[in-house]
C-alpha cells in the first residue's frame, strides 16, 4: 500500500515510499507545487549575505547585480534539466545515478550526499539563532544561551517532523506558507530599500584583473554554483509530479522556482550592502520594520525549516539509495537526531560552527563533475530516456555495478575542480586557482573534465545500447 492512499482533500498523506519508482497514483504534484518547494527553499536569510560578496570583493553594485542575475540563468537551467530526470522516471536522484556509476559505484555520491544533508541541517538552523534571539529582544523577550537551545530546539522540532512525515507534508507545508513569505519579503525589501542611499557604480576593484577574480568568485557562491549545488536533490521531488505534466512546465517551474527567489534575495543583499555602511545584510532589513519584528521573525524562521525539511528528507533517500534496508521514516529520524548534535555543537562554539560552515561550501566542488557525469550519461548518451528496472539491478550500468569509466571522469574531474577552486580554507585553494589570482572556476573545470572524459571513455561501447533503452511506464 502507497502513501497516498488518503486523499488530499481528507488530509494530508503519510509518505511511505523509499526509493522504489513512485507509481502513477502516488504521482500527484504539478509543477506550481514544484515552483513554490523550491521558492520556498532558497527565500532564505543565507542570500542576502551572499548576494552582498559582490560588493565586498570589489565590484559595483551594476555588476553584481548582472553576475548574479547571468550566473543563475545557467545554474537555475541545469536544475531544470536534473528534474526532468525525476519526473521521466519517477526515481530520486541518488537511484537516478546507478545509470552511470552502477548499483555499487553509486554508493560513493550517495554516502558523500547523506553526510552533507545533516551537516547542513545544522549549520541552516545554526546561521539564524542570532538573528531570531535579535528579533525576539526587539519584542521584549530576552535570554541567553537557554533561549538559544530553546529557539533551535523549536525550528528542528518543526522541520523533523515535516520531513518524517515525508513530501505531500512537505508539498502542503511550502504550499501554503511560501506564498505568505514571499508577501512579507516584498515588503522587507521595499521598507529596506527605502532606507538606503545606494551606489550604483562605485567599485573597489583596482585592476581588470581583480574585477575577474570577484566575478568567478561570485558565480561559483551565488551565481552558477548556487544552482549547481541543489542538483543532487531536484529529483527526489519532480518524481512526484503527475506523468501528464509537460517537460516543459516541469523544466519551467523548477527552474524559474530556483532563481526568482535566489537572484532577488541576492540583489537586495547587494543593494544593502552598497551603501557602504558595512552592516549585515539580514540586519539593515530588519533594522527597517520596528513594530513589524513578528513577521519579520517568522520569515526568518520559516527560511531554515523550509530549506532543511528538504535536507532530512533527500538524506533519507541517499540512505536507503546505497542499500540500507531501514523504513525511510527511521532514517529521517536518525538524520534529525544526529543533525541535533551536530547544532548542540555549533551553539557551544561559534568559532567551530562558523569553519565547519567554510569547509562544507568549500566541498560542494564534488557536485558539478558528478553532475556533469549524469547530463552526459541521461541527455547525451542515453538520448533522455532510461529503462527504469535496470536501475534497481546489479547491470544498471553497462560497465558493470561498478562503472569505471564513471568514477575515473568523477576522480579526475574532482582533481580538475580543486585544481581551480579557491575555497575559504587553505586545503581547498588549488594551484591554478591561486597562480591565476584567486580565480575560481572550479564548477568550469570540473565539469568540463569529468563530463567530457566521460562521454569519451562510454560512447563506443553504450550508442548500441542507448538506442534500445525506452522509459518504463509505472
Amino acid at each position: 500500500m502507497h502513501a497516498n492512499t488518503t486523499s488530499p482533500v481528507e488530509g494530508v498523506p503519510f509518505d511511505d515510499h523509499g526509493v522504489e519508482p513512485i507509481p502513477p497514483s502516488s504521482r500527484d504534484s504539478t509543477p506550481w507545487q514544484q515552483f513554490w518547494i523550491w521558492t520556498g527553499a532558497n527565500i532564505a536569510p543565507i542570500n542576502w549575505v551572499l548576494g552582498s560578496l559582490g560588493v565586498t570583493l570589489g565590484l559595483s553594485l551594476i555588476e553584481t547585480i548582472t553576475v548574479i542575475a547571468i550566473g543563475n540563468l545557467v545554474g537555475c537551467a541545469v536544475f531544470g534539466l536534473f528534474n526532468l530526470m525525476g519526473h521521466r522516471t519517477g526515481v530520486n536522484q541518488m537511484v537516478i545515478g546507478r545509470a552511470a556509476f552502477g548499483r555499487k559505484g553509486a554508493i560513493i555520491p550517495g554516502i558523500v550526499q547523506g553526510l552533507l544533508t545533516m551537516g547542513w541541517v545544522g549549520v541552516n538552523t545554526w546561521v539564524v539563532l542570532d538573528l531570531v534571539l535579535a528579533l525576539l529582544a526587539r519584542m521584549g523577550i530576552h535570554g541567553d544561551l537557554g533561549l538559544k537551545y530553546l529557539v533551535a530546539a523549536i525550528i528542528m522540532g518543526g522541520q523533523l517532523f515535516l520531513a518524517l512525515y515525508g513530501f505531500y507534508a512537505i508539498r502542503t507545508f511550502e504550499k501554503y506558507t511560501v506564498p505568505a513569505t514571499v508577501l512579507i519579503m516584498a515588503i522587507m525589501t521595499v521598507l529596506a530599500v527605502l532606507q538606503v542611499d545606494p551606489q550604483w557604480t562605485t567599485a573597489t576593484a583596482a585592476t581588470t584583473g581583480d574585477k575577474l577574480t570577484a566575478v568567478t568568485q561570485l558565480l561559483t557562491a551565488i551565481g552558477i554554483g548556487w544552482g549547481i549545488s541543489w542538483l543532487p536533490y531536484s529529483a527526489d521531488y519532480s518524481r512526484f509530479v503527475r506523468t501528464d505534466a509537460s517537460p516543459r512546465s516541469v523544466f519551467w517551474s523548477t527552474a524559474l522556482g530556483m532563481y526568482v527567489p535566489t537572484v532577488w534575495l541576492a540583489a537586495l543583499g547587494a543593494y544593502l550592502s552598497s551603501s557602504g555602511s558595512g552592516s549585515d545584510p539580514s540586519d539593515l532589513v530588519t533594522n527597517a520594520f520596528g513594530l513589524l519584528a513578528v513577521p519579520v521573525l517568522l520569515l526568518v524562521m520559516h527560511g531554515p525549516i523550509a530549506t532543511n525539511i528538504l535536507n532530512l528528507y533527500s538524506c533519507s533517500l541517499a540512505a536507503l539509495s546505497i542499500g540500507l534496508r531501514i523504513a525511510r521514516w527511521k532514517l529521517t529520524l536518525i538524520a534529525g537526531l544526529v543533525a541535533s548534535a551536530v547544532l548542540a555543537v555549533f551553539v557551544q562554539a561559534d568559532d567551530f560552527a562558523q569553519a565547519f560552515d567554510h569547509w562544507m561550501v568549500s566541498i560542494l566542488v564534488w557536485i558539478s563533475p558528478w553532475a556533469a557525469i549524469l547530463l552526459v550519461d541521461f541527455f547525451v548518451i542515453r538520448r533522455g530516456h532510461i529503462e527504469v528496472k535496470t536501475l534497481y539491478d546489479t547491470d544498471a550500468s553497462p560497465h558493470g555495478p561498478i562503472s569505471r569509466p564513471a568514477l575515473t571522469s568523477l576522480a579526475l574531474g574532482l582533481v580538475a575542480a580543486w585544481s581551480w577552486q579557491y575555497g575559504m580554507v587553505p586545503l581547498t585553494q588549488g594551484p591554478i586557482a591561486r597562480a591565476l589570482n584567486d580565480t575560481d572556476f572550479s564548477w568550469l573545470s570540473g565539469g568540463l573534465v569529468a563530463g567530457g572524459l566521460y562521454y569519451l571513455l562510454t560512447r563506443t561501447r553504450t550508442q548500441k545500447p542507448a538506442r534500445r533503452l525506452h522509459t518504463t511506464k509505472h
